[in-house]
């Protein structure tokens, strides 16, 4: 009987031996298959990473390239509007250069266009009433000068010459009162000069005792009555601002018959 145990219990011996190994076996194969999905969820998660990457960069370029696309048609549109600049400034430099050839002609022709008219001023000065009559010869002298000048352009010499032509004009329509130096019976005299437009320009001594008139037709002076002593007194007052404006009653020629 001992002999049948001692194989039974062998037997039993060997299927857990068996059963043991098997389980080894088992455990073994689990864990390789642990490790082969954690490899593989490794790598799926490096090819996510891989992927998400690799849509970045995708996405980055795209906005650099619509970046670029809008620059490019900023650029094209401010390019269009330098060549209409550039063919604008080439049709001004045409004007320019074809109005620089008509400047050189009206140079030319407005040259001796001003030294006629300086010297019909100096005529016009010489035979006019004779006020500020030293003034009037230095301005004119003094366009003669700038006339010869090279220093000074075209256009400053026409405005100096058409300025002295609308100060002669002022004359003509105000009145004014300036002090200086007259023979007067025989005696050099400081007097007050009074000019009433260019129809009138009379003096009276600083006294007031003595008074004349410029007669244009005699070319000379000639003296007045007492009677012109106040009224010449009150238009002195009245060019001094004094007073007011009023009606001055002033010794005037009477107008040459045509």
């Amino acid at each position: 009987m001992k002999p049948k145990r001692r194989s039974v219990l062998a037997a039993v011996c060997a299927g857990a031996a068996g059963s043991l190994l098997a389980t080894a076996v088992s455990a073994q194969n689990l864990d390789q298959v642990l490790t082969q999905g954690e490899r593989r969820i490794t790598i799926a998660q490096e090819s996510q990473q891989r992927v998400d990457d690799i849509v970045n960069q995708t996405r980055s370029l795209t906005d650099q390239f619509r970046q670029v696309s809008r620059e490019i048609e900023g650029l094209e549109v401010y390019n269009a509007l330098l060549e209409r600049q550039v063919e604008r400034q080439e049709s001004q430099k045409v004007d320019i250069r074809n109005s620089i050839d008509q400047v050189t002609v009206i140079q030319r022709q407005i040259v001796p266009l001003m030294d006629r008219m300086i010297e019909g001023l100096d005529q016009f000065v010489a035979l006019d009433v004779p006020f500020l009559a030293e003034e009037r010869r230095n301005r004119v002298e003094e366009l003669r000068n700038i006339l010869e000048r090279q220093d000074v352009s075209v256009a400053e010499k026409f405005r100096r010459v058409m300025e002295a032509y609308q100060i002669e004009n002022e004359y003509g329509r105000t009145i004014e009162y300036y002090k200086g130096m007259l023979e007067v019976g025989g005696v050099e005299r400081e007097v007050d000069f009074l000019r009433v437009g260019r129809v009138a320009l009379v003096y009276q001594t600083a006294d007031g005792q003595r008074q004349g008139v410029w007669d244009q037709r005699a070319g000379q002076w000639v003296e007045l009555g007492s009677d012109y002593r106040n009224r010449i007194r009150q238009g002195l007052r009245v060019a001094r601002r004094q007073i007011a404006p009023e009606l001055l009653m002033m010794p005037i020629a009477a107008p040459e018959d045509i």
